[in-house]
C-alpha cells in the first residue's frame, strides 16, 4: 500500500488548501477513505471520511461546514477541500484507507495556518 499526499502549504487565516492522496498497492474503489492530521505534540485525529462509492461522507465537529471530502475512483485520489482555515488547523495531514486489520499511512502533507 502507498499513499502520497500533496496540497498542503502555508497559509493565512480565512485562506484554503486542497489536498490530494495519490493512493495504490489495494483496491480503492472498494475502500472507504480517511483524513486525518496531527498537530505538533498533539494525537492524531480525525478529519473526514468517505465511503467506497462517495456517497456518504463525516467530519469532525471542528471542521464540519469548512472542509469537504471528495474522491475521483478513476485516479485513485481522495482530496480534502480545506476553506475559511484556522489556526488550529495547522497539523500534518494523512489519507489512510479502512481496509482493516493493518493501518497504512503515507508520509503526510503539513498545513501552517499563520498570519
Amino acid at each position: 500500500v502507498q499513499l502520497v499526499e500533496s496540497g498542503g502549504g502555508s497559509v493565512q487565516p480565512g485562506g484554503s488548501l486542497r489536498l490530494s492522496c495519490a493512493a495504490s498497492g489495494f483496491t480503492f474503489k472498494w475502500s472507504a477513505m480517511n483524513w486525518y492530521r496531527q498537530a505538533r505534540g498533539g494525537e492524531r485525529e480525525f478529519v473526514a471520511s468517505i465511503s467506497s462509492g462517495g456517497s456518504t461522507t463525516d467530519y469532525a465537529d471542528s471542521v464540519k461546514g469548512r472542509f469537504t471530502i471528495s474522491r475521483d475512483n478513476a485516479k485513485n485520489t481522495v482530496y480534502l477541500q480545506m476553506n475559511s482555515l484556522k489556526l488550529e488547523d495547522t497539523a500534518v495531514y494523512y489519507c489512510k484507507p479502512s481496509l482493516g486489520g493493518t493501518d497504512y499511512w503515507g508520509q503526510g502533507t503539513q498545513v501552517t495556518v499563520s498570519s
